[in-house]
């Protein structure tokens, strides 16, 4: 599983790198995303948003997003549990 960070490590993770891409003289500002759960939230509303506007309908209810999100986080488990499957089976692979 990835390291968590703190909101504050965040911040000073993207206020470092900022810093370093002004240096190189880069004018937008670095962003950095420090758990990948803000990613799959992000992701899953994106993802239902394109779903209701190809319904046609603005209107849905909390349930519909509440099991959107749930889909989206079991995805993310199993894409993660097979991950970390494969990192044991590369790591236990002997070296030639």
């Amino acid at each position: 599983m990835a390291h968590r960070s703190s909101f504050a490590d965040m911040k000073a993770e993207q206020a470092r790198l900022t810093q370093s891409w002004r240096a190189e003289g880069r004018l937008s500002e670095a962003w950095v995303v420090a758990d990948p759960e803000v990613v799959e939230i992000f992701s899953a509303g994106v993802t239902f948003g394109m779903e209701m506007a190809r319904r046609g309908d603005g209107s849905y209810s909390q349930d519909e997003w509440r099991k959107a999100l749930r889909e989206a986080v079991e995805r993310a488990a199993s894409l993660e549990s097979r991950l970390e499957s494969a990192k044991a089976g590369m790591a236990s692979k002997p070296k030639a």
